[in-house]
């Protein structure tokens, strides 16, 4: 099959597009799951927040984008049906007034995970990166370190679906391997989005891009409500196309050993974000 990876339609098992592998087989040995991370530059874990939970808090992302008038009329509320003339919403923010969502991103299931990860005590940027993207749109390729590297380095994205995501509504893709492209990481990956004035921060909408001059191979799958991808700064990362009339709904949190320096812009109790 094909599916739109970027701007680029790519044939899934082909030469420039592969499936993503499960982590699930280590979740009993901290140990192993490191050295994975280490290895591939991401975990794939299903199931790892409690999909029940998980659905709960899109339910309520969902009420509060139809009382905006963002969804279809006369539709399920569940579906997320693009009223007309609706766009990408972005909802990013400390989201205070979803308190189910923040129940899954600063729970003691995701803290506890991440201070044994880390052989300390973690905690998570008070910002999460939520997003209810519209049909049409995706994300450019990029590393995460342009938007927040002035803290640590040693920091970690938990990218997690709010629903069932299939290749059609599109969820997130890796460049295999771009973790350890040092030519990459000594150019791009030393930019700062705010300080350095480039926009968005995308390398390139062109997943192609990347690999034909870096090497590596792009990998997806689809997703259920409950699964992370979780990865660290420097793994290129971008999202396929959403080709349906349906919100596909997502949120980005970040999550660091407290020990270590804090990127101010994305914590405290009104983070200021960029551009100031």
């Amino acid at each position: 099959m094909f599916v739109k990876v970027g701007n680029r339609t790519l044939e899934l098992n082909g030469p420039h597009l592969t499936e993503l592998r499960s982590a699930n087989d280590l979740l009993h040995d901290m140990d192993a799951l490191r050295d994975r991370l280490e290895e591939d530059g991401y975990l794939l874990l299903r199931g790892f927040h409690d999909r029940e939970q998980v659905l709960r808090a899109r339910t309520r992302i969902l009420e509060k984008m139809n009382r905006m008038g963002k969804l279809e009329r006369d539709t399920l509320l569940e579906d997320g049906v693009m009223a007309d003339g609706s766009k990408t919403i972005f909802m990013g923010g400390t989201n205070e007034d979803l308190p189910e969502l923040l129940a899954v991103l600063n729970g003691d299931h995701v803290m506890g995970f991440f201070d044994r990860l880390l052989n300390d005590t973690s905690l998570t940027y008070h910002y999460k990166w939520l997003r209810a993207v519209g049909k049409g749109d995706f994300t450019g390729a990029h590393y995460d370190i342009v938007y927040m590297g002035r803290g640590t380095h040693n920091l970690y994205t938990v990218w997690s679906p709010l629903g069932d995501i299939d290749y059609a509504m599109g969820g997130l893709a890796i460049c295999l391997d771009s973790h350890t492209f040092e030519e990459l990481k000594n150019s791009y990956g030393t930019k700062d989005s705010d300080r350095d004035a480039i926009g968005f921060g995308h390398y390139t909408d062109d997943p192609l891009v990347v690999t034909e001059r870096f090497g590596g191979k792009w990998a997806t799958t689809e997703f259920r409500a409950g699964d992370v991808l979780i990865f660290g700064m420097f793994l290129m990362h971008c999202s396929l196309e959403n080709t349906t009339n349906q919100y596909r709904l997502s949120v980005d949190t970040r999550y660091q050993s407290a020990s270590e320096k804090v990127d101010e812009r994305w914590s405290g109790k009104k983070p200021r974000g960029h551009y100031r």
